[in-house]
């Protein structure tokens, strides 16, 4: 193991063997966005949305209310939505809405309209360290809104970081999950714990090894492993312990271009 990654494991480690965990500092997101449907939407037709590779979908008619319209030629994304049906309960003597059935409705992404800019559009991330080491690894890095759910993606089918704050150590959490994926050349589907708990460790590691910010996020770190680890009923030392030597190939492939273990065939692609 390279000597900095391994010192760099063992202070993380030793932090959390010994609970000299400082004090956690709130990790800075944008505001969320107010007035989006989608916000209001189910679980399902979120994840829709998501996999058409979008983050703000709309109907026709909603995209004209804010001066945006749809392209020529755009294909539709359809959501399920229920429907209802009033009948009169007699004996309550009121009427009620009964859910009957559900039925599919077109919306539109963002990236198939033209027109006014939207407020959200006009976030800009900062010059952040790894940002250039993230594209060499052909994996596209883009601002998205925060809305107190997540404050970053990585998605593999597509190959690409959504962040929704400017914080360096979530750019270093999904670049570790790239390089991950890289080197298994598959993701299991989900926030899988083993994986979880290998990016928060690849991350904190990155941080003190090339982050330039201040701010110290070993306690969040901490925090975010404990829940992994208790969903897997270890300690979260054990658990970083567990996933060490798939740590130590991430921290190599991002800092040096190459992991031990892994193809020819995926290193090219790193």
């Amino acid at each position: 193991m390279n000597e900095k990654i391994k010192n760099v494991l063992d202070s993380i480690l030793n932090a959390f063997e010994t609970g000299n965990i400082p004090e956690a500092i709130s990790v800075a997101t944008f505001p969320p966005i107010s007035g989006i449907p989608s916000e209001n939407w189910s679980f399902n037709n979120r994840v829709i949305q998501f996999l058409a590779g979008t983050i703000d979908s709309r109907g026709f008619n909603q995209w004209k209310e804010v001066n945006r319209f749809v392209k020529k030629g755009s294909k539709a994304v359809y959501i399920v939505i229920p429907c209802f049906k009033k009948v009169h309960d007699e004996e309550k003597e009121e009427d009620k809405q009964v859910l009957t059935s559900f039925k599919p409705m077109p919306v539109f992404r963002v990236e198939d309209t033209k027109g006014d800019a939207l407020d959200y559009q006009n976030i800009e991330l900062p010059e952040l360290p790894l940002l250039d080491r993230a594209k060499e690894l052909g994996v596209s890095v883009k601002a998205v809104p925060g809305n107190y759910r997540y404050y970053g993606y990585y998605a593999p089918d597509r190959k690409e970081i959504g962040l929704a704050t400017p914080a360096e150590k979530t750019l270093f959490h999904e670049v570790s999950h790239a390089a991950d994926h890289i080197i298994k050349g598959k993701m299991k589907p989900g926030q899988d714990p083993f994986q979880e708990i290998t990016a928060e460790l690849s991350a904190q590691a990155l941080a003190r090894i090339v982050g330039r910010n201040i701010e110290d996020t070993t306690g969040n770190s901490y925090r975010y492993i404990k829940g992994y680890a208790e969903k897997i009923k270890m300690s979260p030392h054990k658990a970083c312990l567990k996933v060490l030597s798939d740590t130590e190939k991430v921290l190599n492939l991002i800092l040096h271009g190459k992991a031990e273990g892994i193809t020819s065939e995926q290193q090219e692609a790193a």
